[in-house]
């Protein structure tokens, strides 16, 4: 009888054994011990060592890439449409029919589900980019991390002078027929992209501090200082924790760390005293009284009260009470705070635990890359994504002072949409070839075989 594994065997094995198909027996892969039995027509037995690692990959009816990644994405991707259809009833009657006294669904000119339509047509373009992002080779992306770079800049200053704002203090909205861009959220991706080729091109003058920690000052200021100009804030938070993320996996000394960090918050300090709004955040997170309660601390209590009167079980699908009248941007920066009041506390909390899978199989993936540059990439685009998330849950359950950030893949919005899932897609990318050693035992790939580029993978 011939063995289904006949046709895994490399042909040149079969002529160079001089074996028929009824020699072969089976392969022993479930024991990983990566050897040829073969059965000789007599009775005895004899044992040929071969690196079997190629054929366990093509017998391994498995995905190429970190399916547990996608997966969380793919679920915060459908919360996040369901909750805009949910929350976004009110926001789109008044988009759709701000002239019209007590509005229906049922009226005509009054559109429900104008937010839900918007948001489906961004996450088919976010879609688009995604399957392009993955398909483009690394290689391509660490070609075009100087350009990306330069024309980010060029965007973030060209916003400082020409940005719009919609109802919000930040200043960062260039509209183009009919469409806004928000250029700060493809910033976090080019920055990331140019810190990881620049890592990956400065391997040894990372400890200097004048070759090292001076041009890396630079380039990171170059993208926060305009942040500033554009009085948002929530970001330019972001965008120095993941710089700074990324300069300690490449090797920074602690002092210049430390040196950064007090330049920063000497920043900070002067920022908090002599912005206005942002002074009566702190003022109000600190503290806060009945003129709080009547202006700048306003979402943040009005996001308790929704979290709390959802409870363990929410209120249900539509039932919300703060999204109509009470809690400002209910499908923006505060959709975490609004989906906790119909889901309650019991459902939300699988949200906090989808971050939490992105940012182990990120970091997973970080660990395993084949390259420096895939490295530094990885690890990037996991803290982004994983600081902005963990920013906006902090600023809806008011652990922090209120700053406007979106929740990622979850929020409306199509700038944020779009840059974090192309950022996916550049990690999934690179755990195409990592995550088949993530996913099993057999950390150390074949010990037999001699590959020196997987040698420092292995773990004692």
């Amino acid at each position: 009888m011939l063995c289904p594994c006949f046709h895994y065997i490399p042909k040149e094995i079969v002529v160079n054994l001089n074996i028929s198909e009824q020699n072969i027996c089976l392969f022993d892969l479930k024991k990983q011990r990566k050897r040829l039995i073969l059965k000789h027509v007599r009775g005895t037995f004899s044992y040929a060592h071969y690196n079997l690692s190629a054929i366990n990959m093509s017998m391994k009816k498995v995905l190429k890439f970190d399916t547990t990644l996608a997966l969380a994405v793919l679920f915060l991707l459908i919360f996040g449409l369901v909750m805009i259809t949910s929350i976004g009833v009110p926001k789109s009657i008044s988009l759709s029919a701000p002239g019209v006294d007590y509005p229906n669904c049922s009226d005509a000119g009054v559109d429900c589900y104008l937010l839900f339509k918007k948001h489906l047509f961004r996450l088919f373009i976010g879609i688009v980019a995604f399957l392009v992002a993955w398909k483009l080779p690394l290689k391509f992306w660490k070609k075009l991390a100087p350009l990306l770079f330069a024309l980010t800049l060029l965007l973030l200053f060209f916003v400082v002078i020409f940005g719009q704002s919609y109802g919000t203090i930040a200043a960062q909205w260039l509209v183009f027929f009919n469409t806004s861009l928000q250029p700060t959220e493809f910033a976090k991706l080019a920055v990331i992209l140019y810190l990881a080729y620049w890592f990956s091109k400065r391997k040894s003058s990372v400890e200097s501090f004048q070759d090292g920690f001076v041009p890396f000052c630079i380039i990171s200021g170059s993208v926060v200082v305009p942040v500033i100009l554009q009085n948002d804030y929530g970001s330019t938070m972001v965008i120095s924790i993941v710089c700074i993320a990324m300069y300690f996996m490449a090797g920074a000394r602690l002092k210049h760390l430390a040196i950064g960090f007090f330049v920063a918050l000497i920043g900070a300090l002067i920022i908090i005293l002599s912005v206005s709004h942002v002074r009566e955040r702190f003022q109000g997170f600190m503290q806060v009284d009945e003129e709080c309660l009547e202006d700048y601390c306003w979402q943040s209590q009005q996001a308790n009260i929704a979290i709390g009167s959802g409870g363990f079980w929410g209120k249900g699908l539509t039932q919300g009470v703060q999204k109509s009248y009470w809690l400002p941007q209910a499908s923006d920066d505060f959709i975490f705070a609004a989906s906790a009041e119909e889901l309650g506390f019991i459902r939300i909390i699988f949200v906090v635990l989808a971050y939490f899978v992105i940012s182990l199989r990120g970091y997973k993936i970080a660990d395993k890359a084949a390259n420096s540059f895939e490295t530094y990439l990885a690890i990037g685009i996991t803290t982004w994504i994983a600081m902005q998330a963990f920013v906006n849950i902090a600023v809806n359950t008011a652990l922090i002072p209120v700053t406007g950030l979106t929740l990622p893949f979850v929020s409306y919005g199509g700038s944020s949409l779009v840059a974090s899932l192309i950022g996916v897609a550049i990690l999934l990318n690179i755990s195409e070839n990592t995550t088949y050693h993530a996913n099993t035992g057999n950390r150390g790939g074949n010990r037999r075989s001699r590959h020196p580029q997987l040698r420092r993978y292995r773990r004692a």
